[in-house]
């Protein structure tokens, strides 16, 4: 009797173990390379996608990028990271975002993508300008299953919630497929309108270092074809390399693009001579440290915001772990004088509101 009852439990123990390895939860498995996330499903929000290519000595930057729009959440919403890398980076990201995600569960996921280039030009597009920079300009045919998402480069820094920069796409009129800041606000220090042997975008230009896209407009006006047949003409005249094609582009198709106002991509360029970002009363949302700011003594400002946000243990208080100590490196008196430093007031305005109101709601 005793051995029937032995029996009957393996009996059941196995049924039990083929349930769980035939029935799998939907969320395992992959669909033209997406991964419906285990965390999208216990939220029930569309993810945010937010994209960036790092090669090289990036993954730090990249990270500290990420940990950014992390902190910065405080819409909750659900962000979903993809990362387009090279051959053995993807374990360095993928240890600090698992640990990151167990700290911050059912608020963002990830995703570690190969490069992938047109082929028989794939040497030469991985390095336009920076190592495999030109990747995001392909991003249309392999992001297949997404409509839109925020493209940054690695020398990003979030200072206000991802939510602000994507209400934008309810913005776009029914042409439009993407939002890009102005390169310069000022024709004196411009560089496309003193310098370009190619056309641009407007009066100015355009920076391409925050982009929203429309994947799904993008691929409707032919957007790939549209990027090689320019490189093809110009590529003996372009000097920024993807962001020149990306100039060219909408010089020749203004209708589709959004321009979104400076606090949304401010850089060094900015305020190094004089302040020529009206933010004043805004403050600024997305930051970036382009040309190596974030790691040079030129503009302080920008090495010490970069340096408090690197310091910052995730999943702490973010007012005594990263305003305070930011702001108390601000009050150095070189970096106070400094050109940028000066207006640190109105540079920080919209991270002092956010932690600030979030610090006393806990």
């Amino acid at each position: 009797m005793q051995h029937l009852h032995m029996c009957l439990l393996c009996l059941i123990a196995l049924a039990i173990l083929s349930y769980f390895v035939h029935q799998r939860p939907s969320w395992v498995t992959e669909n033209k390379g997406k991964m419906l996330g285990y965390n999208e499903l216990q939220t029930g929000k569309p993810p945010l996608y937010i994209v960036v290519v790092s090669c090289g000595q990036r993954v730090q930057e990249t990270l500290v990028m990420i940990k950014s729009a992390i902190l910065f959440n405080y819409d909750e919403e659900y962000l979903k990271f993809v990362i387009f890398t090279e051959d053995g980076k993807g374990d360095e990201f993928r240890e600090k975002l698992t640990d990151w995600r167990d700290i911050k569960p059912f608020t963002f996921d990830f995703e570690i993508l190969p490069l992938k280039f047109p082929s028989g030009n794939e040497v030469e597009w991985r390095n336009l300008f920076k190592p495999c920079a030109a990747q995001r300009l392909f991003l249309p045919s392999l992001l297949t299953h997404v409509d839109s998402l925020l493209y940054v480069d690695t020398d990003i820094l979030f200072l206000s919630p991802i939510s602000d920069i994507w209400r934008f796409f309810k913005k776009f009129n029914e042409t439009q497929m993407s939002a890009l800041t102005p390169e310069h606000e000022n024709e004196n220090i411009g560089w496309y309108n003193r310098f370009a042997r190619h056309p641009f975008y407007g009066r100015l230009g355009v920076n391409s270092g925050v982009m929203l896209m429309n994947l799904t407009r993008m691929r409707e006006m032919k957007w790939e074809q549209h990027i090689v047949s320019i490189h093809k003409e110009y590529k003996l005249r372009i000097i920024w390399g993807d962001q020149d094609i990306i100039n060219i582009l909408f010089y020749y198709h203004p209708d589709k693009l959004y321009i979104m106002p400076c606090e949304y991509n401010y850089r060094p360029d900015h305020c190094m001579y004089m302040s020529i970002c009206n933010m004043s009363q805004t403050g600024v949302k997305v930051i970036h440290g382009n040309r190596g700011y974030f790691h040079s003594d030129r503009q302080p400002l920008f090495k010490s915001i970069y340096g408090a946000m690197e310091n910052y243990q995730l999943g702490s208080n973010a007012n005594t772990e990263f305003l305070m100590p930011l702001h108390a490196a601000l009050s150095i008196p070189s970096i106070k004088n400094s050109s940028c430093g000066k207006i640190s007031n109105e540079v920080l305005k919209v991270a002092n509101a956010v932690v600030t109101k979030r610090y006393r709601e806990v």
